[in-house]
């Protein structure tokens, strides 16, 4: 297990910490991330990488000359927020755009997704790249859901190179998405890892077995089997990869074979040397392949096989020089920190005054978040039994501190003179920060853009209000994808923004028209029970959850029920 820590709800940011330290000549802290100390050109196209900590060298260990030109951590094995994301962003911009490069997983995508948003309404051009690489977590004619696992490392690297050789932000992004489709990657895992500070691993493997196509936070594989030799262990990693190979391809491959964190670089070397022969014997001409620990999971056991299939663009790009901490590759000119220049992090600045009609509407906008908190502390239990049913049982905890947070951040901008929608805009933000998780996505971009739409000028009306539910909506289906009848938080939000804004427009008070509402999105989501999910963590485990609602339906209808308590028109 993992033993070294202090608090374990620190170990991700002592980590960030000490990794900085150790590379100062490389990388600049900033908040919950890292930059170049040197930044690349101006006007180039940055590269910024991230996901959850845990899987060192991903990310921090890319930042560096003809790599990344920042990383940003989230708390173990869980997504950056979307602040954190937006922060470090601004932070590596250099005038030609961001491009903030992830791995296909729902907090991610949720997260990095609002993080753009917010970055475009500031005139910087960002884009999305989820490297979706893992055969076994999705067929090839469903390329968009499958995970990133290995492949990080490729795509990121090429994708880099181009960015670093001043190509525009169109032309990188046509690299990005070549590179992305032409990578596949495939894992086994021989036991599981434990989180700092828990007593038991996060998922486990029987003694004996291998997990063929096992996720690196434990997602479903496609089956177990019996451990076997490495000749045969090799030929299951590579069989997957053959079978992606394009039409015609002529064979050129970049080839990493990846330690997931317990399995010891001589084990890799085991099976690199029955690689070599297979790769051979398949027509593959490998270049520059690399073998070692480039995507982790804590001290999970277990390797992968990457393959990426090139083309003249693609190897000049593979081929080309970085200067990473976990990576380095032909000779770089690196220049000294002292030549960093100003690239630093916005941090929030003062709040903007909200008129003296918002400013009352935004502290009763505070006082409902605080009732908000307090309901879902009270039900932190049952909400956290609801979603065990068919996931991890963290919904309730994650609610519970999420809304606190966001209750504590809607005061002090209460205070600091805030309008009802810089209140709640903010609320979401650290709602978001605390929750984790994709709910936390989810409520940090909903509340958010329901906060835009009220503004800080005016005091909202009854037509305001349903407006920036229908922005809540949106922002979520957005973002996260889901539609009604998938088992999620939509099966109840639907039905609650139709009724308020058909009760709204019909004449009928805020107070009361909510209510109504909260009414029609308690029932949907009692309804969920007879529902299977379709998206997130819970769909391989469907049956499971047949017969139990939706533990982020139910949570966000208790959410209804208390506000309509509790408004006043």
């Amino acid at each position: 297990m993992t033993k070294v820590f202090d608090r374990p709800e620190e170990f991700a940011e002592t980590a960030l910490q000490g990794f900085c330290a150790a590379n100062a000549d490389r990388v600049r802290a900033v908040p919950h991330g890292a930059v170049r100390a040197a930044p690349g050109a101006r006007g180039k196209v940055a590269l910024l990488v991230g996901g959850g900590s845990g899987h060192y060298p991903a990310f921090l260990g890319y930042v560096g000359t003809g790599f990344a030109d920042a990383a940003v951590a989230g708390d173990v094995f869980a997504s950056p927020s979307t602040a954190w994301i937006y922060g470090v962003a601004k932070a590596a911009n250099r005038g030609g755009g961001v491009i903030l490069g992830f791995g296909n997983y729902a907090g991610d995508v949720l997260n990095f997704g609002s993080a753009a948003e917010r970055l475009r309404a500031e005139g910087i051009d960002a884009r999305i790249l989820a490297v979706t690489d893992d055969v076994a977590s999705a067929k090839a004619d469903e390329r968009a859901r499958r995970r990133g696992v290995a492949g990080d490392l490729p795509v990121f690297k090429i994708v880099g190179a181009a960015a670093e050789a001043g190509l525009d932000m169109d032309a990188v992004m046509a690299v990005a998405d070549k590179v992305n489709r032409a990578t596949a990657s495939f894992g086994v895992a021989f036991d599981g890892c434990t989180l700092p500070g828990q007593g038991r691993p996060l998922f486990t493997v029987d003694a004996g077995q291998v997990g063929m196509g096992l996720g690196i936070h434990g997602e479903p594989g496609i089956s177990t089997q019996a451990m076997m030799p490495a000749t045969e262990l090799a030929r299951t990693l590579l069989q997957p990869l053959l079978a992606e190979r394009p039409a015609g391809h002529d064979g050129r491959v970049a080839v990493i074979l990846n330690g997931l964190g317990r399995t010891k670089y001589e084990e890799l070397f085991v099976l690199w040397h029955h690689l070599t022969g297979m790769l051979a014997d398949a027509g593959l001409t490998v270049v520059e392949p690399e073998v070692g620990e480039f995507v982790t999971s804590l001290d999970m056991a277990g390797c992968s096989l990457t393959i990426t299939w090139l083309d003249d663009e693609l190897e000049g790009y593979w081929r080309a020089p970085a200067d990473a901490p976990a990576f380095r590759k032909g000779t770089v000119a690196r220049p000294l920190a002292a030549e960093a220049v100003e690239a630093g992090v916005e941090i929030a600045g003062e709040i903007a005054q909200g008129s003296a009609e918002s400013q009352e509407a935004g502290r009763r906008v505070a006082a409902l978040i605080g009732h908000v908190a307090t309901a879902l502390a009270d039900a932190e239990e049952e909400l956290g039994r609801i979603d065990a049913q068919a996931g991890d049982g963290d919904h309730g905890q994650g609610m519970a501190r999420g809304s606190a947070a966001a209750a504590a951040a809607a005061e002090k901008a209460v205070l600091a003179g805030a309008g009802a929608g810089t209140v709640l805009s903010l609320a979401g933000d650290a709602w978001a920060d605390r929750a984790g998780g994709t709910s936390g996505a989810l409520w940090g971009v909903a509340l958010r853009a329901w906060g835009q739409a009220l503004g800080d000028a005016d005091k909202p009306s009854a037509r305001t209000v349903a407006q920036g539910a229908q922005a809540a909506h949106d922002a979520i289906v957005r973002l996260g994808g889901a539609k009604v009848g998938d088992k999620t938080l939509v099966d109840s939000l639907v039905p609650f923004v139709e009724v308020l804004t058909e009760r709204v427009a019909a004449g009928e008070s805020l107070g009361v028209a909510w209510a109504a509402a909260a009414a029609r999105s308690t029932e949907a989501a009692d309804a969920t029970a007879q529902l299977t999910p379709k998206l997130g963590r819970a769909r391989p485990l469907a049956e499971r959850s047949l017969g139990h609602p939706d533990a982020g339906a139910v949570s966000l209808a208790l959410c209804a029920r208390v506000v309509g308590a509790n408004l006043s028109d």
